[in-house]
């Protein structure tokens, strides 16, 4: 029986990775079997890429095509070696982050030719599509008065790509709403201005019409 494949997309600041744990954690407590993941990141050879793209100060100028490929190369180890093998046991995978971010940040943002990006993703994945993508929006000004709050309580900074432009992060943002138009049935918009609570209880509503086909 192959298994649901829900990936948690969206702007910075937006909660994606509280979500996710959240959801895994309420699934698993009804029986379910979880595997939950994320991008870029979720083996040893991508959680290294991860590390690369987001803080080592080596990395400061990489180019727009380096990044991107480098964030392939963590999703094609973790699709092959992570994704794909749960789906097949029937698993629910959770996946922070996935093929949609690399539209929305390296081309709407970044303005790498988009359908050569979706080619590549194509070869990165082995066409592997999510069953479900929650889209948790949040306004650019909101999202970063949240990572700085989030910062600070653990005594951290911006990683490189949260240290872009306010402009560059409205145009990831506008690129999500149009990946969320041109894909309806996949795409569900969450409004991540919402409390935790709320922000929980929509995702909870809209999960819980895809379970019919996983076995507990």
């Amino acid at each position: 029986m192959k298994g649901l494949f829900i990936t948690f997309e969206g702007p910075e600041g937006g909660g994606k990775s509280t979500h996710a744990a959240r959801l895994a954690l309420r699934l698993r407590d009804l029986g379910y079997d979880v595997v939950a993941t994320r991008e870029p990141g979720g083996t040893p050879a991508g959680e290294a890429i991860r590390n690369v793209i987001q803080h080592d100060q080596r990395s400061a100028n990489l180019s727009s095509e380096t990044e991107t490929l480098l964030f392939l190369a963590s999703r094609a180890q973790l699709v092959r070696s992570i994704i794909l093998p749960a789906l097949k046991k029937g698993c629910c995978v959770i996946c922070d982050r996935f093929t949609d971010s690399t539209i929305a940040y390296q081309g709407y943002g970044r303005g790498l030719d988009i359908q050569s990006l979706f080619r590549l993703n194509k070869f990165a994945t082995g066409e592997s599509v999510p069953d479900l993508t929650l889209l948790l929006d949040l306004d650019v000004k909101s999202g970063f008065m949240r990572l700085r709050e989030r910062n600070r309580k653990n005594n951290a900074g911006h990683d490189r790509i949260e240290r872009e432009s306010m402009m560059f992060h409205e145009k990831v943002r506008r690129g999500y709403l149009k990946l969320a138009g041109k894909w309806p049935r996949r795409f569900r918009i969450i409004d991540a201005a919402q409390s935790m609570k709320q922000v929980e209880e929509s995702i909870w509503a809209v999960v819980c019409k895809r379970l019919g086909r996983l076995s507990r």
